[in-house]
């Protein structure tokens, strides 16, 4: 039938496992132990006769056919995430909805939001991360934070940062003999690649983040750009360069705790600035709240500290 849905908890199985390429991340996450999540991954295989997940050395990665639906999937956890934290929070207070992409949601601002907590702890703030552009006027949320959007009629915006794209990968790929030590090096190991396609951006914003028109600024050519690894979801193609799997184009202030932790490193200097960039925006009527002008501050602040 063509409504026929998989067991939900196999398929959460495996939107996790492939955003950790680990069953035993996998794992930790779900509360369950690795070989039932890996189990559940392989039942959903059978289910849908092909294989989504395989080995790769000492860690995972997925098979054509495992890349392809899981934003879909990551989005639609994500609105039952949502909609379960509505249920449970719910206590008739007024809350900050904030809209982020996954990626920048993860890598950035997840980890500062105890320090908004701690400064305004009046203000409860619940983070959507759909893939899909919120319908601010609709009411989808109050604030979003927006990479590669176009200025929208009716929306006050706010830049947080110009995106300035450098190659990042792990310690171990920009070491030892073979070491990545010029762009030119780049011929030697897998590119990572980003496909916006999900986030519904246009081809001249998703031209600006890839990799041939990086490296043709810095006016290196490689002979096959389009080679190696390619994720929707921009959390899986970081996770993927912390594994050592390739180069991944990124912004520094954006991954800014995975350098400090030692998991990303600029294995050369090489930036080049683009006319995209992250901003925080919101309709008048959310402006006019004090609790929305307190967020657009704090982040603002938080940005600049950042870059």
């Amino acid at each position: 039938m063509s409504d026929w849905l998989p067991s939900l908890n196999a398929l959460r199985a495996f939107e996790a496992t492939a955003r950790h390429l680990s069953f035993l991340h996998a794992a930790e996450e779900l509360n369950v132990t690795p070989s039932a999540v890996k189990q559940l991954v392989r039942r959903l295989e059978a289910a849908l006769g092909t294989p989504l997940v395989e080995r790769d050395g000492r860690g995972l990665r997925l098979t054509a056919a495992g890349s392809e639906g899981l934003a879909e999937l990551a989005q639609g956890f994500g609105l039952l995430a949502r909609g379960v934290a509505r249920i449970r929070a719910h206590d008739g207070r007024r809350r900050l909805v904030v809209s982020a992409e996954p990626s920048f949601a993860a890598a950035w601002l997840v980890p500062r939001l105890e320090r908004f907590r701690r400064d305004f702890p009046g203000t409860d703030v619940l983070i959507d991360t759909s893939l899909a552009l919120a319908d601010l006027q609709r009411g989808d949320a109050d604030v979003a934070i927006r990479f590669g959007a176009r200025p929208e009629e009716g929306l006050v915006a706010q830049r947080l940062f110009r995106e300035e794209l450098s190659a990042f990968c792990s310690p171990a790929l920009a070491s030892g003999p073979d070491a990545i030590r010029a762009p030119a090096d780049l011929a030697r190991v897998p590119l990572i690649h980003w496909d916006m396609a999900a986030l519904g951006r246009d081809s001249a914003t998703r031209e600006l983040m890839a990799w041939a028109p990086w490296l043709r600024r810095l006016g290196v050519r490689l002979p096959e750009t389009a080679a190696g690894l390619a994720f929707r979801d921009y959390n899986l193609a970081l996770q993927a360069a912390i594994a050592g799997q390739g180069v991944v184009l990124g912004s520094r202030p954006v991954l800014q705790d995975a350098i400090a932790a030692g998991l990303l490193v600029e294995p050369f200097p090489a930036t080049v600035a683009t006319d995209l960039g992250y901003d925080a925006v919101a309709t008048p009527a959310a402006m006019a709240r004090p609790d929305v002008r307190d967020f657009l501050s704090w982040i603002a602040a938080s940005a600049a500290a950042a870059a």
